[in-house]
């Protein structure tokens, strides 16, 4: 024996793997390019000068806003509207979730995790701009057709994860309390629950974010909050008033997103 050792052989499935990485590559490459074919998109117009003159013209009209106390008073209210909106609607979505996500979980059988799947499918397939349009049929215009519909769509958002985050947990505290003799619910609550609760709250929070930028959104169909607000004024070429409204947007968004950091990170603590 010269002591030489021979080079070792690739690991079998290597080249089919990079082959894989090859032709997915090569096909997200060719969606992009077809996508970019098939819309048509004219970026010269879109950077042309003229473009960026009627978007000056535009965006100038926004500014001074207006500031007077009797508007910034409505302002605030549709603001607190809006949160309370986004709030109830998150609420309720994640109850209807949590109740969903058992079954959806396998924890009822084959036959109602497949009910309750296609449940959730269709809840958040639907978009919130068509549940507001459906409430607003149905229960009038205002805010409560708002966080109806944003509980129906956040509900098969949440009910999703709620139901991942169930089976991805380990069943041996669940599992124990049930040989021990404990019923069904209470082993869930003792013995599941806790493991999924920190996560769940996050993706609560998570969906209140999202929901606050969607109530405002909602308003657009007779919702009410900002987004009713924005409409109205944006209508009637009020731009002044607009810019208060979204100034206000900005500002709750900002502060909910804090709030939502520093209540994640107060979990992550204890």
């Amino acid at each position: 024996m010269n002591g030489s050792r021979e080079p070792c052989a690739p690991p079998r499935g290597a080249a089919d793997f990079c082959l894989s990485c090859v032709l997915t590559t090569a096909l997200v490459v060719a969606a992009v390019a077809g996508s970019f074919a098939y819309l048509g998109i004219d970026f010269a117009a879109l950077f042309s000068a003229g473009a960026a003159a009627d978007m000056g013209r535009f965006a100038a009209s926004f500014f001074p806003p207006d500031l007077e106390p009797e508007f910034l008073r409505k302002t605030a209210y549709g603001a607190v509207q809006t949160f309370a909106v986004a709030l109830v609607g998150t609420l309720l979505a994640a109850a209807a979730g949590l109740l969903l996500a058992l079954p959806a979980a396998g924890r009822h059988g084959t036959a109602a995790r497949r009910l309750a799947r296609f449940a959730l499918n269709l809840l958040r397939s639907v978009p919130e701009l068509v549940w507001a349009t459906l409430m607003v049929l149905a229960a009038g215009l205002g805010p409560f057709a708002g966080a109806l519909a944003l509980a129906l769509h956040t509900t098969g958002v949440l009910g999703r994860l709620f139901a991942e985050a169930i089976e991805n947990a380990p069943p041996q505290p669940e599992q124990s309390l049930r040989e021990a003799g404990s019923g069904g619910v209470p082993a869930f609550v003792y013995g599941t629950l806790p493991l999924v609760w920190a996560q769940a709250v996050a993706y609560g929070l998570y969906r209140l974010e999202m929901n606050i930028r969607m109530a405002a959104v909602l308003g657009f169909v007779g919702a009410g909050g900002l987004g009713q607000m924005l409409y109205f004024h944006l209508s009637i070429f009020q731009q002044a008033q607009a810019a208060t409204v979204l100034i206000a947007m900005l500002a709750l968004v900002l502060a909910v997103d804090t709030l939502s950091d520093r209540l994640r990170g107060w979990m992550g603590r204890s």
